[in-house]
């Protein structure tokens, strides 16, 4: 199997064993800190994307085109985990702006604490976080849109049912 594909399958074993772990997990509201954490670290990929680019992080779908151009321009060293990190919130905000159900949450293991995309009233978390600092660390080439789609499907079944007709 080639690396890229068991890195890939590695991180989704990860994922499905962190909905298993979730029954051993507290989940619980940001604190002022982890927002302003969060806050920071988007400033920062925005910082990138105005001056590289001309844009700003805007929060919402077009934000994985903008997150695939810093990673194919390279413009991110791999050994900087803050900012590979940055790139997860990015992300995360993205997830959670076209998913009203997901909320940013600390999830707490055994393993530590985490900042979390988690579905509301539940213990069923994503952590955009390390999605694609994981891969880049060790030299891979995320694809975005492809990473985004994998977690909206893991979380799809966890998500309500809408009414048949509904918008």
């Amino acid at each position: 199997m080639n690396p890229k594909a068991l890195l890939s399958l590695g991180l989704l074993v990860s994922l499905f064993a962190s909905f298993a772990q979730a029954q051993e997990a507290t989940v619980s509201d940001f604190a002022w800190m982890d927002r302003n954490h969060m806050a920071q670290q988007i400033e920062s990929i925005e910082k990138i994307t105005r001056i590289k680019f001309g844009t700003p992080i805007r929060e919402n779908k077009s934000d994985l085109d903008t997150l695939q151009r810093i990673i194919d321009r390279d413009l991110i060293d791999r050994s900087d985990q803050l900012k590979l990190q940055a790139l997860g919130a990015v992300l995360g905000n993205v997830m959670a702006n076209e998913v009203d159900e997901l909320e940013w949450k600390v999830y707490e293991d055994k393993l530590g604490r985490s900042r979390a995309l988690c579905i509301e009233g539940t213990r069923q978390c994503l952590f955009p976080i390390t999605m694609l600092s994981r891969r880049m660390e060790v030299g891979l080439k995320p694809n975005v849109e492809r990473v985004y789609n994998e977690a909206m499907e893991l979380v799809e079944p966890y998500l309500p049912e809408v009414p048949y007709g509904a918008p």
